[in-house]
């Protein structure tokens, strides 16, 4: 593991890149790449622009696994699978530099990766890295502004053109082929998430919360359709220093989720429960839409984000959130009063989430169409599952952050043959957008009148 960098070398940028180093080897053997993230900013603390650096160098570079290793076969006498992992991802740091952060000059990105090959222990491999990151500058040197301009020739089929250019594995980029706009698609997936909140009415307003960040300088905007939504645009820091966070003003949640909510359209006074809730934004979200007068039940198998999840709602002033910890396929059996007693209910169901790889920049390299079909059968037992909770003539909203079909039309699709007095009132599915937005899927059901 390479080692913190010396005092000095602050001087020449190498503690944003060293840590981001560190994410990759963590991510190469396993990891979870937010959680390989924060343990080293933990251990190893960075500020302002230094900590938006190593998060955008770790991000991109896992996002950009694959068409990093097509440059690593290009130059490199050893293929990008048989390089020692070390070598490897810190191949990936430079090239990122070199090939995406239009903010790093090229002669930093070779410099600084060449002295974390020294400091880390690889002295001997330095002229290695050397030479392949100026093979790439030489090769970029009047090339098109594409990453994978000068590369060589891509690869003749679609698929494997979409994949390598967007860096999706291969099962993915052919069956996004078959998908509305798969390019943007592609785009969408390699881009920073857009920062997205919402207002809590209870506390604020929309108009209070963006006056409050023009006076500290901080640019936001309204979002189209969302009522309580507001979008933040460039570096905005430490999201807790922000104004109205400590109050409960506002919260985190990516527009797409927040629409989710919308769709349910809880009213005051009902028994709302969402049954897959932490971490909580959309539990926090059915509180304010009714006013904080009824009850939310935010049911999960985990404890300590459903700890997470109340603390949230103890800042945002919303005292209806009643949480449980539980397996929601066994709420039917666990808690037998609950029959029928439910106005609406929110499925938010564990999915491939492929409505969000730019936000999860390690997902694309986990999912699997295997683990895919897994999860369909687990989202249908918990669709089943929760029916007989829901009062007669009750709605219920089955939602999910991806935009894989088997999970989302499909389902639905064999649900409603299965169940013909079920009908599916709305439906949408939106896609991921490099203008910003999660890809989600959500669909509004409405359980039988009494007597049927």
């Amino acid at each position: 593991m390479p080692q913190p960098p010396s005092p000095d070398s602050a001087a020449i940028g190498l503690a944003p890149r060293q840590l981001a180093w560190q994410v990759l080897l963590a991510v190469g053997a396993g990891a979870y790449a937010d959680l390989a993230l924060e343990r080293e900013l933990q251990r190893h603390p960075l500020e302002g622009s230094d900590r938006a650096l190593a998060t955008e160098l770790a991000y991109g570079a896992i996002r950009q696994r694959r068409l990093l290793d097509a440059w690593l076969d290009a130059l490199g006498k050893v293929p990008a699978a048989r390089q020692p992992p070390k070598l490897r991802w810190l191949l990936h740091l430079g090239l990122y530099q070199l090939l995406f952060s239009s903010r790093v000059p090229a002669s930093a990105a070779v410099s600084t990766t060449v002295e974390l090959a020294k400091q880390g222990g690889m002295g001997r491999l330095a002229p290695v890295v050397n030479g392949l990151l100026r093979a790439c500058g030489r090769r970029r040197a009047g090339a098109g502004p594409e990453p994978w301009d000068s590369l060589g020739p891509l690869p003749a089929d679609p698929a494997g053109s979409l994949g390598l250019r967007h860096s999706l594995p291969a099962w993915l980029a052919e069956l996004a082929g078959h998908w509305p706009e798969p390019e943007l698609f592609g785009a969408a997936c390699n881009q920073p998430p857009a920062l997205d909140l919402r207002v809590n009415p209870l506390r604020s307003t929309p108009a209070a919360v963006l006056a409050a960040f023009a006076a500290a300088g901080v640019e936001a905007a309204p979002l189209a359709d969302l009522p309580a939504g507001l979008t933040l645009r460039g570096r905005s820091g430490e999201l807790r220093a922000l104004p109205g966070y400590a109050e409960g003003h506002w919260c985190v949640q990516d527009r797409a989720a927040q629409a989710v909510g919308l769709l349910l359209d809880p009213q005051p006074g009902e028994r709302i429960l969402d049954a897959c809730a932490a971490p909580g934004g959309k539990s926090t979200h059915l509180a304010e839409l009714i006013g904080n007068q009824g009850q939310v039940w935010a049911v999960d198998r985990s404890e300590a984000r459903l700890r997470r999840l109340a603390g949230n709602a103890a800042r945002l002033g919303l005292g209806c959130i009643h949480t449980l910890v539980a397996d929601a396929a066994q709420l039917a059996a666990e808690q037998p009063e609950w029959a029928g007693w439910f106005d609406r209910i929110l499925l938010d169901a564990p999915c491939s989430g492929l409505g969000t790889l730019a936000r999860h920049a390690d997902a694309r390299w986990r999912i699997t169409p295997a683990l895919i079909g897994e999860l369909v059968r687990l989202q249908r037992q918990l669709l089943e599952a929760l029916l007989p909770l829901l009062k007669p003539g009750g709605q219920l909203v089955y939602a999910t952050c991806t935009v894989h079909p088997a999970e989302n039309s499909q389902l639905l699709e064999a649900f409603g043959r299965d169940h013909p007095d079920w009908p599916c009132l709305r439906q949408w599915q939106r896609w991921p957008a490099p203008g910003g937005g999660d890809g989600f899927f959500a669909a509004l059901l409405q359980a039988p009148p009494a007597g049927r």
